[in-house]
């Protein structure tokens, strides 16, 4: 669901994702593609610092759910800060084209989702961990396999079935 500044506005697959993230504790926590700022209203309850990022600068501006550190940037690669933690809710949808960045994933729902576990990559502490939400309607065996191979231990914590599609919750450990 969208509002008239397209901004990606807390649905199902964002509630889903914040019944995994709500009890994660640390020192810093990312949150990549913020939106609104549903989930990272929530990392700030149980991390003493936490950034979201966002593509799109109106989208930051004009947060619902107002955050402390905002900064529009493609994925992480504006940031030098290592993190604990790091989630995203990904934009998976399959596209020839990306005419929504809030959901569009490009071909087989993995080209943006890719560009930013990569992006997340760099910015997580050896040991760190991150999660991340896809959909069956993506190619997600695909992309964990991709996760795989930039390094991180992978495994699927949670399954939503929907009507449409199964939403999936997925856990990437940084290897060191």
């Amino acid at each position: 669901m969208q509002n008239n500044s397209n901004t990606y506005e807390p649905a199902e697959d964002t509630f889903f994702l914040e019944d995994y993230i709500k009890n994660q504790k640390g020192q810093c926590a990312l949150e990549i593609g913020t939106g609104s700022g549903y989930l990272t209203k929530i990392l700030e309850k149980n991390f003493d610092f936490v950034v979201g990022t966002d593509i799109d600068f109106s989208a930051i501006s004009r947060q619902t759910a107002k955050i402390q550190n905002g900064i529009c940037c493609t994925g992480a690669d504006a940031l030098t800060k290592q993190f604990d933690f790091i989630v995203c809710n990904l934009p998976y949808l399959p596209s020839e084209e990306i005419e929504d960045r809030t959901v569009d994933g490009g071909k087989e729902g993995l080209e943006i989702p890719v560009q930013i576990i990569k992006s997340a990559k760099y910015r997580l502490k050896s040991g760190g961990k991150m999660l991340y939400l896809t959909s069956t309607l993506a190619n997600y065996k695909k992309l964990l396999e991709q996760t795989e191979l930039l390094g991180f231990d992978v495994k699927i914590l949670a399954k939503k079935k929907l009507f449409f599609e199964e939403l999936l919750v997925v856990q990437a450990d940084l290897l060191v």
